[in-house]
């Protein structure tokens, strides 16, 4: 226990404990979650909210409280990550050759009988 406490002893510095509680409260507007400062993990709930807000305030608060927290060990993988939609990854864009095949295909598309209630459109 002693470990902990010497690893949470940063709290006790008021400024950084005022960009903390900013952190939290941004979080909690955005995100709906309440992060208490006794969790274990508090320093990762943080920066995993940081990485995935749409908020500027909350990434320039986070990137301002970041350097000055000790023994902070996060991985590299949140600048790396994949873009996700509801679950699933977003494929990245392909090169510009691929981005013709696709024309072709949107202008045979285009090119087809579009039949609507037994009328031709297009």
């Amino acid at each position: 226990m002693t470990s902990l406490a010497s690893e949470r002893s940063w709290l006790m510095n008021p400024g950084l404990l005022k960009l903390v509680h900013q952190c939290r409260r941004l979080i909690q507007s955005e995100f709906g979650v309440k992060l208490h400062l006794t969790e274990e993990h508090l320093e990762r709930h943080l920066a995993d909210y940081a990485s995935k807000t749409r908020s500027a305030h909350l990434i320039r608060t986070w990137e301002t409280l970041r350097p000055q927290i000790p023994h902070l060990d996060l991985d590299d993988d949140t600048d790396k990550a994949k873009r996700m939609y509801r679950g699933q990854e977003i494929a990245e864009e392909t090169s510009r050759g691929d981005s013709g095949v696709s024309e072709t295909e949107a202008e045979r598309t285009r090119k087809k009988k579009v039949i609507y209630r037994g009328q031709i459109i297009g």
